[in-house]
């Protein structure tokens, strides 16, 4: 299994985005992100320059109907 970095919620939007994921809407701190191809939808926390952590980055990408390795490659 590939080693999963310390990623921001930057640069995990960024990713999404890469895979088509759009800005649904903001509530909050909490940026609701969709997919119109694949009808996935994600929410991830934005803490300026905070990690996200391990549990809560494999849930977002589990959300986002991505694996792993797919989302390592949109980095």
């Amino acid at each position: 299994m590939s080693r999963v970095p310390s990623l921001t919620s930057k640069q995990v939007i960024r990713a999404l985005k890469q895979a088509g994921f759009i800005e649904d809407r903001q509530k909050g701190s909490h940026l609701v992100l969709y997919n119109y191809d694949t009808g996935a939808r994600t929410v991830v926390p934005v803490h300026g320059g905070k990690t996200i952590k391990k549990s809560l980055l494999f849930a977002i990408i589990h959300d986002a109907g991505l694996t792993l390795q797919e989302f390592l490659k949109l980095l």
